[in-house]
């Protein structure tokens, strides 16, 4: 079979090849399915900036290889069990021959697609992730270890996979982080309504949900977790709520509305809706001035309800985490004059709750120090480990060191008798 360079030439009616040759007779020899191999590997090699040089082998061709091989080159290839094909060759015949004027890289990109080397690929992907990163760098200082672990990572290539798609996410996100916290606190679908494209642009599970949320962690510093309620105390601890009335806090003795009254004059506990804060006046509850006792479970107030009753000190109880509700109940309080006193569990994550409310609300230690741990742990019988991720107590930086000294927590419920004692003392 004659080579593709002694093919006779175009007759002179016929309109002269494009600048990549005779596009028919090219699909025709080089993109014969016998040679799909042969234009899988030079693509490989395109890919890598690697020259067209050289040789290709292919182990075992069957014969519907060997003879588009052939057709190619004009000759019968080797014998044997193996079929290779020099690069130079397949260029020269393309070149000589007209088929692809520009040779075999020309040839190749013509049947498969234009392609880009790997180092350009590289370098222009890093280019467009630096525009797609470039808006983190407007946040404020306190975020930017966080922005910084945004860019290495990974979770932000893992939910957007190209740059082209993190972009408006990175955008959105750094628009939403910038409005937070927000006080008064509010619905987080008003919130993405107000601030990003739509009601539903924060909803759970979503790539930009993903993002803010891990952005008001490092903003608030709240603690690492796990689960639905969990999610909602760190969307809470940047003012954004699932709505106005699942946000609550539980009280005792608090006056300045009828409802609050009505309840105090008989001792009983009430709970508080953050719509109840916000909607009207929050100042309304402005007759506890003096001292407010906060505990952090509900077993505390309840048994002080039982055994004071109207005569008990106002109180309110954060019930884990402290909610936007406790926050802006108790803000609202300590702006009004009343003194904060607050008692926790004895182990790792009363000091975590302790200092998530210390960063929204000033407070005072109610028998919550190391000396009062140190007679707490005297008297427990059977002592409990501690567990959880340590954490620092600002207000009394060797309760920190005394936990980790014993490594046993105290419930708050195991010196009730004490907390209602230092309650009575105040009735008197």
């Amino acid at each position: 079979m004659a080579p593709l360079d002694a093919v006779a030439a175009e007759p002179p009616d016929r309109p002269p090849a494009e600048a990549g040759g005779d596009a028919e007779r090219l699909g025709r020899l080089l993109g014969d399915p016998g040679l799909a191999w042969l234009l899988e590997r030079v693509r490989r090699r395109m890919v890598q900036g690697r020259p067209l040089t050289g040789t290709v082998t292919l182990a075992d061709p069957d014969d519907l290889q060997r003879r588009a091989a052939e057709r190619l080159l004009g000759r019968a290839p080797s014998a044997g069990r193996s079929l290779t094909v020099r690069l130079d060759a397949v260029d020269a015949v393309l070149r000589r021959s007209g088929v692809s004027p520009h040779g075999l890289e020309a040839a190749v990109a013509a049947l498969t697609g234009p392609v880009a080397p790997r180092a350009e690929t590289r370098e222009r992907e890093a280019r467009a992730w630096e525009k797609a990163w470039a808006p983190l760098a407007e946040l404020s200082a306190e975020l930017a270890d966080w922005a910084g672990r945004m860019r290495g990572d990974g979770l932000v290539r893992r939910l957007a996979r190209t740059p082209e798609a993190a972009a408006p996410l990175v955008t959105a996100t750094v628009r939403a982080l910038q409005a937070l916290p927000v006080d008064p606190p509010m619905p987080r679908a008003t919130f993405a309504a107000r601030y990003l494209s739509g009601a539903h642009a924060l909803d759970e599970g979503t790539p930009l949900a993903t993002l803010v949320l891990s952005g008001i962690r490092a903003l608030t510093d709240f603690p690492e977790g796990a689960g639905a309620e969990w999610r909602r105390a760190a969307w809470a601890s940047g003012g954004l709520l699932r709505d106005d009335v699942s946000s609550t806090v539980l009280t005792l003795n608090l006056r300045g509305t009828p409802a609050l009254d009505w309840m105090a004059d008989r001792g009983e506990p009430a709970v508080l809706t953050l719509r109840s804060l916000t909607r009207h006046d929050p100042g309304g509850i402005t007759t506890a001035t003096g001292t407010v006792h906060v505990c952090e479970n509900p077993a505390v107030l309840s048994a002080a309800a039982d055994s004071l009753g109207p005569a008990c000190p106002p109180m309110a109880c954060l019930q884990g985490q402290p909610s936007a509700a406790a926050l802006t109940l108790l803000r609202g309080l300590s702006a009004r004059g009343a003194d904060i006193s607050y008692h926790g569990d004895f182990d790792w994550g009363g000091m975590h709750i302790a200092t998530a409310l210390r960063r929204g609300v000033p407070w005072r230690p109610w028998r919550y120090g190391a000396a009062d741990y140190e007679v707490a742990v005297a008297g427990v019988s059977e002592p409990q480990d501690l567990t959880g991720a340590a954490a620092q107590t600002p207000w009394d930086p060797a309760l920190a060191a005394a936990l980790t000294e014993h490594g046993v927590r105290v419930e708050e419920e195991s010196v009730l008798d004490d907390l209602l004692t230092d309650l009575k003392i105040q009735v008197r």
